[in-house]
C-alpha cells in the first residue's frame, strides 16, 4: 500500500478517501488509518482539521461503516493529544458516532506526569519506554517544572532534528528562568520536538473526551514589566474569570504549575524538608482554591511529596464537591532516587456520575489554602501575596468587624512600629477558668504550658479525668488563636500516649453552651471496658434517644471549618480521630456527654453522670493532683520547650 502522508491526505477528495477505504478494507487498518487520521493533526493547519477540509457528513459516515471501526476509535484517541489545533469541531464528531465516542471517552485515559527533566531526555524517555513495554501504553506525558537545564545541548540537537524521537506525546511547561527562555519561541504554545509539545505561557487544553487541563508556566512575580519567565497576578486572574465564570463550573481535572502552592502542607502529612509556609506561591494557592483541580501536579523543589487529599467544601455548610490530590515531583535522574515520574488513570470529570465524582477518599483532610470558618464561608480566597504577610490570619471578633490578627499576634496593617502581641480577650467578669483569676481552684492545676494548662476536673468521672483548658480568655476552640490551637494538640496527643501507656484510650468532648471559657474534657477509659466503636456507638444511640443530631464528621476535618465563632455546638473526638458534631440550635442536656460515658455501655458508673455528685475534699483534691502530676511528669513536654 502506498503510505498517505499529510499533504496528501489533505488534498484526497471524499470520493477518493472512500475508494482507497474500500479497497483496503482488509489489508492494514492501521497503516491507512494512521496517515488518514493521525498525521494530519501532528502539525495541523490553523483553523481547520481533516474533518473540516476534507470530508463530509456522508463520506465520513461511509467511512465509519468499514470493518476498521475499532482502529478508528483508537486513532481518534490518539489524535486528541497531537496537537493543540485538534478536532475543533467536536459536536460534529459526536453525531457521527455517538456511541462509539462516548465507549472511549468514558474509558480512563492513562497519563504521566515528570518533575524536573533538566535536559535528562534520553533518561526520561528511557523511563518511559521501559513502563509501557511492562504496563501498555499510555496517552501522553505532562512535564512540570524546568524541562530544560544548564547541560550542553547536544541530547535536546538529538530530538530537535528528529534523530531521535519522544515515545509518547509529551506536553511541557515554559522557562522559569531567564537562561532557558531561548528554547520557547512561541508564548502561545508551539512545537518543540516531534512528540513533544510546548503549551504557552497559561491557557487550558481540552480534549475531545472532555478532560480539561489548566497550565500556567514560570515562577510568581510581582514586578513589572513581568520577565518573560514569570507569572504575575494578573495572568492568574485571567485564568480564574476565564473558567470560573463559565456556568456550572464545578472545578477542572488536572492544573500544571512549576512552583508549589503556598501552605499546601496546612492540615496535611508533613512535607519533609520543604517548608510550605515559607516555600512555594501565593498566587498558586488562590489558582488552586478557585479551579478545584483533582489532580494538581508541581515541581522545582527536588523532592516528591504526595499530599493526602482534600476537600473543596465546607462540611455540613456546602454540597460535597470532589477532592484534590496535589503531588509535587522529583527530577528526573536524581541521586537519592526520589519519585520523579508518576503514572495515574483518569476519566474526565464531565463524563462521570455525580455520585462517584464527590465520593470523598477515607484520608481527606480540610482544604490547606482555607484561613478560618468565618473566613471560609463567606466566600473569600486566600489573597495575592501583596495583599498578605507571611502568616496566617484569624478573626478577632473583639476588634473591630473586619479587622484581622496574625498568628504571631502583630496586625495585619503594615505599621513601621512592632507591636507587642495582642493580650486574649478579657473575661466580662469573675472566671473560674482563667488562670490568672482569683477565682481559679489551683490546687487542680497538674501542668502548666505557654497558652494552655491541665487541670483536674472537679467532680470528675475518674480519678485522672482532666481539663484542656487555655490560659487567657477563650469561649471556644472556634476563637483560639493558631499559637494556642497548636499547643492544645500537643496537649492531645500526649495525654493520648500518657493513657495508653496506662492501658486508657481517651474521649475528647467540648460543649460550646452556657459555658464562659472553653473547657476541653479528657475522660479515660480503660481498653478492658469497651472498644471504641463502643463508645461511638453509645454517643449515637443515645443522641437519637434525645432527638439530637449527631452527626460524624470526617477525621482530618478542623472545627474552624464547620462552627462558626459564637456558634453553640457540642462536640467529640475518639482516640482514633473519629469525630461526632451537633449543633446546638436550642436547648441541650448539660450533662450529656458524661451521662453517655457513665453509662453502662461505657464505664458503667451511671450515679456519676452529674459532676455536683461526685465532689471530694479540698484534701483529697490536692491528694489526687499530686499523685497525676508525678505519673504525667515522663510526658511533659513543657519542660522539653523550655
Amino acid at each position: 500500500m502506498v503510505r498517505l502522508g499529510p499533504t496528501l491526505c489533505r488534498q484526497l477528495s471524499s470520493s477518493s478517501l472512500i475508494s482507497i477505504a474500500a479497497k483496503y478494507k482488509n489489508y492494514s487498518r492501521n497503516v491507512f488509518l494512521r496517515y488518514l487520521f493521525y498525521a494530519p493533526f501532528a502539525v495541523p493547519p490553523r483553523g481547520e482539521t481533516i474533518w473540516e477540509r476534507t470530508l463530509s457528513l456522508g463520506a465520513l459516515c461511509r467511512l465509519l461503516s468499514f470493518h476498521w471501526l475499532g482502529g478508528l476509535s483508537s486513532y481518534l484517541r490518539a489524535a486528541e493529544f497531537s496537537g493543540v489545533a485538534w478536532v475543533r469541531n467536536s459536536s460534529f464528531a459526536w453525531s457521527v458516532q455517538p456511541r462509539l465516542l462516548t465507549q472511549m471517552a468514558q474509558k480512563p485515559l492513562r497519563l504521566l506526569a515528570c518533575g524536573d527533566v533538566e535536559g535528562k531526555f534520553d533518561a526520561l524517555f528511557n523511563r518511559v519506554r521501559a513502563i509501557q513495554k511492562k504496563s501498555g501504553n499510555f496517552d501522553l506525558l505532562l512535564c512540570v517544572g524546568n524541562f530544560f537545564g544548564s547541560t550542553p545541548d547536544a541530547e535536546w540537537k538529538e530530538y530537535k532534528t528528529g534523530v531521535k524521537k519522544a515515545p509518547i506525546q509529551t506536553y511541557v511547561l515554559g522557562a522559569n528562568n531567564q537562561e532557558t527562555v531561548k528554547y520557547f519561541q512561541d508564548v502561545d504554545g508551539c512545537e518543540l520536538a516531534e512528540n513533544i509539545t510546548y503549551l504557552g505561557r497559561k491557557g487550558v487544553f481540552t480534549g475531545s473526551s472532555g478532560l480539561q487541563i489548566v497550565y500556567l508556566s514560570g515562577t510568581e512575580s510581582l514586578n513589572e514589566p513581568v520577565p518573560g519567565y514569570s507569572f504575575s497576578p494578573k495572568d492568574v486572574s485571567s485564568l480564574r474569570t476565564m473558567l470560573c465564570s463559565t456556568p456550572q463550573f464545578k472545578g477542572v481535572d488536572i492544573l500544571l504549575t512549576s512552583p508549589w502552592p503556598k501552605y499546601v502542607g496546612n492540615f496535611g502529612n508533613s512535607s519533609g524538608e520543604v517548608d510550605t509556609k515559607k516555600c512555594g506561591s501565593a498566587l498558586i494557592s488562590s489558582l488552586a482554591t478557585g479551579l478545584k483541580p483533582r489532580y494538581h501536579f508541581a515541581s522545582l523543589e527536588k523532592t516528591y511529596y504526595e499530599r493526602l487529599p482534600y476537600r473543596n467544601h465546607i462540611v455540613l455548610q456546602e454540597n460535597a464537591q470532589h477532592a484534590t490530590r496535589f503531588i509535587a515531583l522529583a527530577n528526573v535522574g536524581n541521586p537519592e532516587k526520589k519519585k520523579y515520574l508518576y503514572a495515574f488513570s483518569i476519566v474526565p470529570m464531565k463524563l462521570m456520575d455525580a455520585a462517584e465524582l464527590v465520593k470523598q477518599p477515607p484520608d481527606v483532610t480540610e482544604n490547606p489554602y482555607r484561613k478560618s470558618g468565618k473566613e471560609a464561608s463567606t466566600g473569600k480566597q486566600t489573597p495575592a501575596p501583596e495583599e498578605e504577610s507571611a502568616c496566617q490570619f484569624f478573626f478577632d471578633l473583639n476588634e473591630k468587624q473586619g479587622r484581622k490578627r496574625s498568628s504571631t499576634g502583630r496586625d495585619s496593617k503594615s505599621s513601621p512600629h512592632p507591636k507587642q502581641p495582642r493580650k486574649p480577650p478579657q473575661p466580662p467578669g469573675p472566671c473560674w477558668f482563667c488562670l490568672a483569676s482569683p477565682e481559679v481552684e489551683k490546687h487542680l492545676v497538674v501542668n502548666i504550658g505557654t497558652h494552655c494548662y491541665l487541670a483536674l476536673a472537679k467532680g470528675g468521672l475518674s480519678d485522672d479525668h482532666v481539663l484542656i483548658l487555655p490560659i487567657g480568655h477563650y469561649q471556644s476552640v472556634v476563637e483560639l488563636s493558631a499559637e494556642v490551637v497548636e499547643e492544645v494538640e500537643k496537649y492531645k496527643a500526649t495525654l493520648r500516649r500518657f493513657f495508653r501507656s496506662r492501658g486508657k484510650r481517651c474521649v475528647l468532648f467540648e460543649r460550646n453552651y452556657k459555658s464562659h471559657h472553653l473547657q476541653l474534657q479528657v475522660i479515660p477509659v480503660p481498653l478492658s471496658s469497651c472498644a471504641t466503636d463502643d463508645i461511638k456507638d453509645a454517643f449515637i444511640t443515645q443522641a437519637q434517644e434525645q432527638q439530637i443530631e449527631l452527626l460524624e464528621i470526617p477525621e482530618h476535618s478542623d472545627i474552624k471549618q464547620i462552627a462558626q465563632p459564637g456558634a453553640a455546638y457540642f462536640y467529640v473526638e475518639l482516640d482514633t480521630g473519629e469525630k461526632l458534631f451537633h449543633r446546638i440550635k436550642k436547648n441541650f442536656p448539660l450533662q450529656f456527654g458524661r451521662e453517655v460515658l457513665a453509662s453502662e455501655a461505657i464505664l458503667n458508673i451511671p450515679d456519676k453522670s452529674d459532676w455536683r455528685k461526685c465532689q471530694m475534699s479540698k484534701e483529697e483534691e490536692e491528694t489526687l493532683a499530686r499523685r497525676f502530676r508525678k505519673d504525667f511528669e515522663p510526658f511533659d513536654f513543657t519542660v522539653d520547650d523550655d
